[in-house]
């Protein structure tokens, strides 16, 4: 079970982080969060859990108004123009251990996070303090960057500030400029293969296989009377030789009766 909140703000005063705290109803989106500090004096920030293509996470951090292209990041890192993607909700619960809506740099306290990759926006700096939820989203606190780098630096995390908006060329003489920022290890989660579902339909019942018809074979026919005398008479086909036929045949057969007859 992941640090709540009460544990981490415990942990920012041990530390001698000063923050400022304000209590809200729950927000989902950096608007929301507006409503109930925009007017406070502090930066908003929105904070993004991605995942490239080999299951390695990072998060995100920057100004609200600032443009990130994941595109554009992910040849930066040297994943590839398409290799970042927004990871799965799963990822929030396993990994970083808060709910939806609540990822923020505070989410790495949880050892579960520790190889996550972390990006600050460099704006943060030209800011007097920046907000972002401290495990729960019906919670905001404010603090500046150096006091961020403090907490980050006691759960050793490096901070690492980044120009988000920029678009440097990549390529053979030009390596990706943040790939130092690529994890190491990466994390893996069991995920279902669809091509290896079974429909429901057809789980647990055995499917008959097909029968196959044998080839036909043509086979000649076989010869009737084999071994019979080429030269034996043949049944006539025709009325006129019957009488012949008859008389052929009485000749043959009677010598053989007659042999019989004690």
């Amino acid at each position: 079970m992941g640090y709540s909140k009460d544990n981490l703000l415990a942990r920012l005063e041990e530390l001698k982080i000063d923050f400022k705290r304000y209590d809200h109803p729950v927000v989902l989106t950096v608007e929301e969060q507006a409503k109930h500090v925009g007017n406070l004096g502090g930066a908003l920030t929105k904070n993004l859990l991605l995942k490239d293509k080999k299951h390695r996470l990072y998060i995100v951090s920057a100004l609200a108004e600032t443009k990130v292209d994941m595109k554009i990041l992910g040849q930066r890192l040297g994943v590839g123009k398409n290799g970042l993607r927004m990871a799965p909700e799963d990822n929030l619960h396993q990994v970083l251990q808060v709910p939806l809506g609540c990822v923020t740099p505070f989410a790495l306290f949880n050892e579960s996070a520790s190889a996550v990759s972390l990006l600050l926006d460099q704006g943060f700096k030209s800011k007097q303090s920046c907000y972002f939820h401290p495990l729960t989203n019906d919670v905001t606190i404010a603090l500046s960057s150096s006091n961020l780098d403090k907490f980050l630096l006691s759960i050793g995390k490096q901070p690492a500030y980044v120009d988000l908006e920029a678009s440097p060329v990549v390529g053979k003489d030009n390596p990706p400029d943040l790939a130092d920022l690529v994890p190491s290890g990466a994390i893996s989660f069991p995920e279902e293969s669809v091509e290896n579902v079974t429909p429901p339909h057809t789980q647990n019942k055995t499917v008959p296989k097909e029968k196959t018809c044998p080839p036909e074979v043509k086979t000649k026919p076989k010869d009737q009377n084999k071994g019979a005398s080429s030269s034996e008479s043949k049944i006539p086909t025709n009325g006129a030789n019957i009488e012949k036929f008859v008389t052929n045949m009485f000749e043959i057969i009677s010598p053989l009766l007659l042999s019989q007859v004690i």
